[in-house]
């Protein structure tokens, strides 16, 4: 079994739809056995192309499924979706990333092939996917640094 934090998001059309969509797609894959879901955030796209706000979360997902199936699965649903691949980091009407995966042990399930990193290389770096993250999981820590203390950071550089 798996503990899978997923990264959803979407800034087209009906984003709050998208977003649903791909819970309730989730939820009937064969191998996952429970989906939990954050708020959604609206935050500023990340990344140099202009285009309109994203709704952000985090998917908690219950599975057996491996990391690799994961990955397919979710691009599949993006698919499904209407997800489009024609600019790095441009508009999207669903966003899946598989941000942090835990063992039954609650250990940290490390990947690093071509297609898939986990964890994810920027989730540290970026305040749209650790806000969600925090809800879902308040006592999530990353090389001794605890969510908290990493959000505290954010907001003092916004002040």
């Amino acid at each position: 079994m798996y503990t899978y934090y997923i990264g959803i998001g979407s800034n087209l059309g009906d984003r709050e739809g998208y977003l649903a969509f791909a819970v309730s797609e989730l939820t009937n894959i064969d191998g996952v056995c429970s989906v939990n879901h954050s708020s959604w955030i609206e935050t500023p796209p990340w990344g140099p192309v202009e285009q309109g706000p994203f709704l952000n979360g985090i998917l908690k997902v219950e599975s057996t499924l491996e990391p690799l199936v994961m990955l397919d699965t979710i691009l599949h649903i993006e698919r499904l979706a209407g997800r489009q691949r024609e600019i790095h980091w441009g508009p999207r009407t669903l966003d899946l990333d598989i941000v942090w995966v835990e063992d039954e042990a609650g250990q940290c399930v490390r990947v690093e092939i071509s297609n898939l990193v986990v964890p994810h290389p920027y989730f540290w770096e970026r305040q749209f996917v650790l806000e969600p993250l925090q809800e879902v999981y308040p006592t999530f820590t990353y090389e001794g640094v605890s969510i908290a203390s990493r959000l505290e950071k954010f907001r003092e550089l916004e002040s």
